[in-house]
């Protein structure tokens, strides 16, 4: 081995080089296929990871916590009961809009 070492010269190094990329090139494309398929594997992979992540509960109660809720007061629901009681366009637009919520008017 100390042999081997002792012949090594630097002047020698390019043409080893050009010697070993000659010897590679009928093996570029299965190399470069290689790689892009290692690459489009690592990627499925990570996006499977984190398309099957589920929050912790502390963070669904975080969540939770941060959502302001809506609150309307007694005076209006009870202004609202008596315009619907008193306009029949509105009480019927009530009532579609009760029975179905997601039709648009």
């Amino acid at each position: 081995m100390n042999q081997d070492l002792s012949k090594l010269d630097i002047k020698q190094i390019p043409a080893q080089t050009k010697k070993l990329a000659n010897g590679l090139k009928q093996f570029m494309v299965p190399i470069f296929l290689l790689l892009v398929l290692g690459v489009n594997s690592f990627l499925i992979y990570r996006i499977n990871q984190y398309s099957a992540q589920e929050p912790s509960p502390e963070q669904i109660t975080e969540l939770q916590n941060s959502i302001k809720r809506i609150v309307i007061d007694e005076e209006s629901i009870d202004k609202i009961l008596k315009l619907e009681e008193r306009n029949i366009a509105v009480k019927s637009l009530f009532k579609e809009a009760r029975d179905n919520p997601f039709r648009d008017n």
